[in-house]
Order: C-alpha cells, then sequence, then structure tokens
C-alpha cells in the first residue's frame, strides 16, 4: 500500500520542496539561469530543467531575455511571473488609511490614500467601506481587481486580541473595535484579512532593509504621537496573550502620571499617562514650549537633552528585562532627533541597566509600517502560490 499524498520523502513532495526552492532562489536575486540555479540549489541539470519546465507551465516563471559574455550560446534567464498573484498592504493611523497593491516580486502596482479622521463619527461605523475604497483605489491604479489579491494585511495600532478578535490598545482608533472586524473586511474585500500591530510591522520593515537586518535578538521602539515597541527575540516576534506585549506606551515611570483604565484610556494631548506621556511627540512639543515642529523643537540643547534622559529610562526598563543585542529607535520622534538623539540615548543609559545593547536611529525612508505590512502580505501570498504540492 503506497504513502498517502503528502506525505514526507513521497516524489510529489520532492518535487513540492525543489520548486519552492527554485521560486525563493529567483525572489531573492532576480532573473537567473538554469545553470546558476542547479549551482545554488545543488540539482542536476536534469532535475533543474524539469523543475523550470513546471513551474513555467504552471504560470510561475517565465524567461526573461538572455545572459552573454560567455563563450558557447547565451544562457537563457529565468524570473518570477509578476502577475502570478498581487497582494494588498495598508496602514491605518488617526487621520487616514493608505492601500498599495503590488504583484507577487514585491513591486508597487498601485497607491492611494483615504483621508478620514479616526474618531469622527461618519467614520466610526464605516470602517470596513473606509478600507475598501482604498484598497479598490490602488486596484484601479493597477489595473487590477479584487479578485487578483492573494493576500491582505492591514497595520494599525494596538493589537487584535487572539482570544476575542477585538482591537486593543488603541481608544483613539474607534472604529476599529467591532469583534466581526476581520471577517467584515473580509467580506468587503473578497480575500482574507491580516490585521498586525503597527510597531511589529515596523520591526519586519527594519529586519528585512533597515538597522535589524541579521539581527535575530532585538527592540524596536517607535516614538511618535504614540510610543510602542516590538520585540524580537531569537528571530521570534514576542506578542503576549493578548497581543499587548510592546505597548510601552503605558508603562509606569517616576515623573508620569498612570495610564489608569487600559483599553479605556482616552488618547489625549499628554499621550494618556505612563511612558508615551513623556516621550511622545505632544511631550516634546511641551517641553519645547508649544514648537510644533519635532526638529525645531530637538534643536534646543536642553530638551533634547531632558528627551534623552525619559528615552533612556523607559528603555532601560525594556533592556533589563529582554536583554537585546539591538534596540532601533523609530518614529517621529526619534527621526527629528536624529544620531544627536541617540548618542544622548546612549549616554544616559549608561549605569541604568547592565546590558548594553547597541543603539541605532532607523534610516528607513519610506513608510516602515507599509513596508512592513507588504513583506507580511507577500510572505503569506508566496507560501500559499508557490506550493504546487497540490498540483
Amino acid at each position: 500500500m503506497g504513502a498517502p499524498p503528502g506525505t514526507p520523502g513521497t516524489p510529489s513532495v520532492l518535487r513540492a520542496m525543489n520548486d519552492r526552492a527554485a521560486l525563493d532562489l529567483l525572489v531573492a536575486h532576480g532573473p537567473l539561469t538554469r545553470t546558476r540555479i542547479g549551482e545554488l540549489t545543488g540539482l542536476s541539470k536534469p532535475t533543474t530543467s524539469q523543475i523550470l519546465g513546471r513551474l513555467e507551465a504552471a504560470g510561475l516563471v517565465r524567461t526573461t531575455g538572455s545572459q552573454a559574455g560567455r563563450p558557447g550560446p547565451n544562457a537563457v534567464l529565468y524570473e518570477i511571473e509578476p502577475g502570478s498573484a498581487h497582494v494588498a498592504a495598508l496602514s491605518a493611523d488617526p487621520t487616514g488609511i493608505t492601500a498599495v497593491v503590488a504583484d507577487i516580486t514585491g513591486a508597487e502596482r498601485g497607491r492611494r490614500r483615504i483621508e478620514a479622521v479616526a474618531v469622527a463619527e461618519d467614520v466610526r461605523h464605516r470602517t470596513a467601506q473606509l478600507v475598501a475604497e482604498a484598497v479598490e483605489g490602488a486596484l484601479q491604479q493597477a489595473g487590477l481587481g479584487y479578485d487578483d489579491l492573494a493576500a491582505t494585511v492591514i497595520g494599525t495600532p494596538g493589537a487584535i486580541d487572539p482570544h476575542t478578535g477585538q482591537l486593543r490598545y488603541a481608544p483613539h482608533l474607534p472604529g476599529w473595535h467591532s469583534r466581526t472586524l476581520r471577517a467584515e473586511l473580509a467580506d468587503v474585500l473578497g480575500t482574507p484579512v491580516s490585521i498586525e500591530n503597527d510597531v511589529n510591522l515596523a520591526a519586519v520593515a527594519e529586519q528585512y532593509e533597515g538597522a535589524a537586518q541579521d539581527h535575530d535578538d532585538f527592540v524596536l521602539a517607535y516614538v511618535g504621537e504614540g510610543v510602542g515597541a516590538a520585540i524580537v527575540l531569537g528571530g521570534t516576534l514576542l506578542r503576549g496573550a493578548t497581543g499587548g506585549a510592546g505597548e510601552i506606551g503605558y508603562m509606569p515611570l517616576p515623573g508620569a502620571p498612570l495610564a489608569r483604565g487600559g483599553d479605556t484610556v482616552v488618547a489625549r494631548t499628554d499621550g494618556g499617562g505612563g511612558f508615551q506621556s513623556l516621550v511622545a511627540a505632544p511631550a516634546v512639543r511641551q517641553l519645547a514650549g508649544g514648537v510644533k515642529d519635532l526638529g525645531e523643537a530637538l534643536a534646543d540643547p536642553a530638551v533634547l537633552d531632558e528627551v534623552a534622559r525619559r528615552l533612556a529610562t523607559g528603555l532601560a526598563a525594556v533592556v533589563a528585562v529582554v536583554d537585546p543585542e539591538l534596540v532601533v529607535l523609530s518614529g517621529q520622534v526619534a527621526q527629528a532627533g536624529g544620531d544627536a538623539l541617540r548618542v544622548r540615548v546612549e549616554e544616559e543609559l549608561t549605569g541604568l541597566a547592565l546590558p548594553r545593547p547597541q543603539l541605532r536611529i532607523s534610516e528607513l525612508a519610506d513608510d516602515p509600517i507599509l513596508t512592513g505590512a507588504l513583506r507580511t502580505a507577500l510572505t503569506q501570498a508566496r507560501d500559499t502560490v508557490f506550493d504546487t504540492s497540490g498540483a
């Protein structure tokens, strides 16, 4: 009696593994010759030819010119078929929603921004419609429809509680608190939807193309209009029992009012209490006497020193608990303070915590939350589209 389909070690599973290895190489390196794919996978020329034949027939790869400069006939180059699948990535914030549509290679095909103040009464009951409007605008720009989407990932402040399916830790986004939000979004978009914490997605972006490349243990501290952290240990993102790991904005610190009330805390201009009331953008502006521009506010040495001292105090608590090898500072405050802020925070950390992690300022030019959402959506889509085991 033969092994059931999909049993490890059977020809169909080995073929699917080889197919995926070739596809991953083309994603990572771009166009490659058959010979080079064989060299990188360690597979024979006949086996590599069979793989490429299967993938081309399945519409997952295509030929794209040839490689000259070597003796003999020019070698044909293979690449991922960009149109084999598409994904949508969204970033939601208190003033609107941005959507990007990309092909399976990660190339952007369309983008749309919908301005909508999160606390406005007309927004609270039509969150799904606003998301659909943003995605539809990006799809139209790309010349695509909802049926072309293989995955959709949305980044929001707060986190989805895995037990209830409800967004927590983001009281300033009242339109996102429906227990059936994911189902509502999947219904209007026609595709499964993942809702992910925005700072966690920023950490994904840092791992992919930022300051945390090649680091398996790091903390991303996002300091902007609000404050949050993503904690990555052993290459794994720490989420916590209710998705609240890294919500350091609520962390009690000397000199800060307590953020009592949990999810019912209203986001005020002082950040609502806790660590965020000391270092978030509103606190920095207040320290600078109401100066609105963060760069101008942090140009004052006294303000810069005080913000660094406060940041170091909060970060010391995090470092003492998780002992990361790297701390990345991201968000508007970190960007405005730049290296001058990093140096001062590093000096202030001396003696506050025994571990001494590296400290870096994020240098990502684009929206890191949107970048992280896109990378996460691509990973989900490729795991489905590149799986040829059922072919």
